[in-house]
């Protein structure tokens, strides 16, 4: 059992994905603090200031500051802008991640296409059996 676990984790797909996991996890460090740091910002700027992730009903009694003093307190909230935010941070995670891909995929080579094999094509095997 030990060496068939060998020889899973030797296999090239494991470590390739391995070290994806390892990548996409630093990547995603970078992409959410442009995200939150410079794009976030830029958005609140032309929605005149309004930080939708504060925006809340709440679904009980009392009056709170913020949606985390409420939460702290224990209020149910209905927390319908921190939804569209994890919405709209979606979108631009994606575009970043679709443009990534695409100036990679822009850096590599155009696979050749692999030769043709060299033998007889099955049309003439099929001739020469018929001529048999």
């Amino acid at each position: 059992m030990i060496k068939e676990f060998k020889d899973f984790i030797a296999k090239g797909n494991v470590m390739d994905m391995a070290v994806g996991i390892i990548i996409g996890a630093a990547f995603t460090a970078i992409v959410t603090s442009l995200v939150g740091d410079l794009i976030n910002p830029i958005i609140s700027l032309f929605m005149v200031g309004i930080d939708f992730a504060s925006q809340y009903p709440l679904l009980g009694e009392g009056e709170f500051a913020s949606i985390a003093a409420a939460e702290e307190a224990g209020a149910a909230v209905f927390a319908w802008g921190r939804f569209i935010m994890a919405i709209i941070n979606f979108f631009i995670i994606a575009s970043v991640v679709f443009m990534l891909v695409k100036a990679v995929n822009k850096t590599k080579k155009a696979e050749e296409p692999a030769p043709e094999p060299a033998g007889p094509i099955q049309e003439e095997l099929l001739a020469d059996i018929l001529k048999a």
